[in-house]
């Protein structure tokens, strides 16, 4: 009888064990049904830590991995009631592949575990693609890093061990760095010029991360690094240059500039940048052959002709203020030194005029030609540029 009541025990048991393994079976089959919130419903409940019934299933491989499953399903389906069922499934089935990696201690699942962590990767990339185009970064961040957790896996990585997946980094820096989470950025940028993934752009890109942090330092330091690693380029150079100019450090940008112009002598923008630097470092007879250079690389180079322009108005003011200093008695020397101020205003009108024929609506650019035909008493193109001026009003 004794033995009796111990097989009819040990009946028991085997009959519970299969009845919770028999939940995740049914929960398979609800989810292969497209009976979402059944196959949810039944998943859960064989994971119920509070059902002491669940022991076999809680601590089942399989059950973890059909869990994972279900959610991906929640994901995928195009019911917007089943997307309902949970806020963040793709996470939820993350934890619950890892939690079926973690039971595995004999591997027997770990090769359909490791299929369906590559089609998880591919509905994150979908997921953080939407939340990016929406500009919901914070989302597509997440995304990025559980693509990266994923690829980090033992399961995962027992097929490729030396994977480095630069593209997710790069993009998961992309999105840091549109998420202001400046200091994500600049570690997943560091991690993409490790790899020299993007050559030159992802060093110019973390420059501009230590940048929004205000962190000068910092950008100069990677640009130097990005330099060495890419001696000569011009993006790198560039940014080298806008830097050092920012901090008004303009010896150290003339010197990256003349590097770049050295590099690529027919670019009437460096030529343009040039003048801009000698004109702000008290030198306006280089500036002027700078501009000149950059007009003749590109007749139509707006800004090199007004720049110009201005350059040579900026020296008639400064010319009409030595001769106001002049005593009132010395009216001669007065004249003469008047003389020499319209001179300055005379090489100003023709590239003024010229900028002019390429926009007719820049309000700085109209300003200064009506000035300028005011102190040569042109009078009937100064009331001409007043009306041009009321126009764009």
């Amino acid at each position: 009888m004794r033995t009796l009541s111990i097989l009819f025990i040990f009946l028991l048991a085997v009959t519970s064990l299969f009845a919770q393994k028999g939940k995740v079976n049914i929960a398979l089959s609800n989810k292969e049904a497209g009976k979402l919130d059944k196959a949810l419903a039944a998943i859960e409940e064989a994971i119920d830590a509070t059902n002491p019934k669940t022991e076999s299933s809680i601590n089942w491989p399989r059950t973890w991995e059909v869990r994972g499953e279900i959610y991906q399903a929640v994901f995928q389906s195009k019911d917007e009631n089943y997307k309902k069922l949970y806020a963040d499934p793709l996470a939820e089935a993350f934890k619950s592949y890892l939690k079926a990696i973690e039971l595995d201690t004999k591997n027997k699942f770990s090769n359909s575990v490791r299929i369906k962590l590559q089609l998880l990767i591919q509905d994150l990339i979908s997921q953080a693609e939407t939340a990016f185009n929406t500009q919901n970064y914070d989302e597509a961040l997440a995304s990025f890093e559980q693509i990266l957790a994923i690829e980090d896996t033992p399961v995962y990585k027992a097929e490729s061990p030396n994977l480095v997946d630069t593209v997710i980094i790069y993009n998961a820096a992309l999105t840091a760095y549109s998420a202001k989470k400046f200091d994500k950025a600049i570690g997943y940028y560091k991690m993409a010029a490790k790899y020299k993934y993007n050559g030159a752009q992802t060093y110019e890109r973390l420059s501009e991360s230590y940048l929004s942090k205000k962190d000068t330092v910092g950008a100069l330091e990677v640009m130097q690094q990005g330099l060495t690693e890419y001696p000569g380029n011009s993006a790198i150079l560039v940014q080298l240059i806008n830097i050092y100019e920012k901090v008004n450090r303009l010896n150290d940008a003339m010197k990256y500039l003349d590097m770049a112009i050295s590099n690529e002598p027919n670019n009437d923008s460096f030529y343009l940048f040039r003048g801009i630097l000698l004109d702000r470092m008290k030198n306006p007879e280089e500036a002027i052959k700078s501009y000149l250079k950059a007009i003749e690389l590109k007749s139509g180079n707006f800004d090199a002709l007004f720049n110009l322009g201005i350059l040579y108005y900026n020296l008639g003011v400064i010319q009409i203020d030595v001769a106001n200093a002049v005593p009132s008695n010395q009216s001669e020397r007065y004249e003469a030194e008047k003389v020499k101020a319209d001179l300055e205003f005379k090489k100003a009108l023709p590239y003024l005029e010229k900028a002019y024929e390429l926009k007719t609506d820049d309000r700085s650019l109209l300003e200064a030609l009506k000035n300028v035909y005011y102190r040569l008493q042109m009078l009937d193109k100064y009331e001409a540029m007043i009306e041009s001026m009321k126009k764009i009003n």
